[in-house]
């Protein structure tokens, strides 16, 4: 992932440190001297990283801008640890977080994913941390194929994952076990160089699998661990470059519910029939789940204020038809008592049966009097459902039209 790195060029920056020797340094003289080597180490290890650079004090400025878009980043601030004094200060905007507008709120958390590492100038005796360790190490692996392997270095570093879903739990890494890690980078700069020369002369299955990949259209299955998989697949960044990809699944035996169980995959060799047919005219995939999809039923959406307002209008131009509507009045209340049951807003529930109460004031003289029965028995039960008691509450449960003596005859009019 990319890295932005913010360094700290305010005047507690120029203080000098007492360095054995006649030559004179000073804070920021440490900070542009360690990220030299941060960016030397970026440039061997990590060729495929960007780096913006930015510095700051009462204003900022950009002195090296991204030259790609991406959706995490890594911010290294550099700085001595002074608080500072005056508005813009990490001292004042600490005390006036709480009394922020929302134009004008504090930096961090920032909105968008991110890390954020801080490096502070410290005498060798105080507590330090290995940036370069840290974040920055490269990960070498292998990937096997049958006889064929080949040493890998996958980039940006996979990260830990943590399954939510369980009690304690543990991130999970992926296995890079000492017989099984690549060569590794060299302290030596010639030394690796002749590595990497070396390295280029010799047949490589990857060259082999991506040219593979991108001509035929297709992906790897790749195996990460105990019940953790992901998949190799080419991806274009114009038209004459292209990257072997790595996109790792969720850890689980089923990380894609349509494919199935991974440990169940195999050659179609092993299977007692051919399971594409004869001619290659069907596909075992995708596997039918045993319940019905959710995305597959007609739900009910609301993420604009314009779907809400169009279902209520919709159960309101039904109840001003009614009897000869009944049907589809109902129809819908069930349909919108379901979808604020399952978002818990049962505020809305009271609120559709006060209108529907007042629709039953505001009907005509002419009006059929099974009307005032059905929006008044309506309005009702939805009252008795805003309360939430599981008696009326139920999801399941569908509001039925009320039988009274006029329901069997909608045409007489009193």
């Amino acid at each position: 992932m990319p890295t932005v790195v913010v360094m700290d060029v305010s005047l507690s920056m120029t203080r000098p440190v007492s360095i054995e020797g006649s030559e004179e340094y000073q804070r920021k003289h440490l900070a542009a001297h360690g990220l030299t080597m941060l960016f030397e180490h970026m440039a061997t290890n990590y060729k495929l990283e960007f780096t913006a650079l930015v510095v700051f004090s009462s204003l900022w400025e950009l002195m090296v801008p991204f030259t790609r878009d991406y959706n995490t980043l890594q911010v290294v601030l550099v700085t001595d640890g002074c608080l500072g004094i005056g508005r813009g200060s990490l001292r004042h905007s600490l005390a006036t977080q709480n009394q922020r507008s929302e134009s004008n709120r504090f930096p961090l958390p920032f909105p968008f994913p991110s890390k954020l590492y801080i490096m502070c100038m410290a005498n060798l005796e105080e507590y330090s941390r290995k940036l370069i360790d840290l974040a920055y190490t490269p990960f070498h692996a292998v990937l096997k194929c049958g006889h064929l392997t080949a040493d890998v270095q996958v980039f940006p570093r996979p990260e830990p994952f943590v399954v939510d879903e369980e009690i304690d739990p543990i991130p999970k890494v992926i296995n890079t076990e000492g017989d099984e890690v690549g060569t590794g980078i060299t302290d030596d700069n010639e030394d690796e160089n002749s590595a990497n020369q070396i390295a280029g002369k010799i047949p490589n299955f990857c060259v082999l699998l991506h040219g593979s990949l991108k001509v035929e259209g297709m992906v790897a299955i790749v195996q990460l661990g105990p019940e953790w998989h992901g998949m190799l697949y080419s991806q274009a960044d114009s038209k004459k470059k292209s990257n072997l990809m790595m996109s790792l699944f969720e850890p689980g035996p089923e990380p894609l519910p349509w494919l199935g169980k991974m440990a169940q995959l195999g050659p179609i060799s092993d299977a007692k029939e051919n399971p594409y047919g004869e001619d290659d005219n069907k596909s075992p995939f995708p596997l039918q789940p045993k319940n019905k999809r959710s995305y597959a039923q007609n739900v009910t959406v609301w993420i604009k204020p314009s779907g809400l307002q169009t279902d209520v209008q919709k159960i309101l131009r039904n109840a001003r038809k009614l009897p000869e509507k009944t049907q589809t009045f109902y129809k819908e209340l069930n349909r919108l008592r379901k979808a604020a049951l399952a978002f818990g807003f049962l505020d809305l529930l009271k609120g559709v049966a006060d209108m529907l109460e007042r629709e039953c004031t505001l009907l005509p003289d002419t009006a059929h009097p099974d009307a005032a029965f059905q929006l008044s028995h309506a309005a009702q039960q939805l009252k008795l459902a805003s309360t939430g008691t599981s008696e009326y509450a139920a999801y399941d449960q569908n509001i039925t039209p009320l039988h009274t003596d006029f329901s069997g005859s909608s045409t007489e009019r009193i």
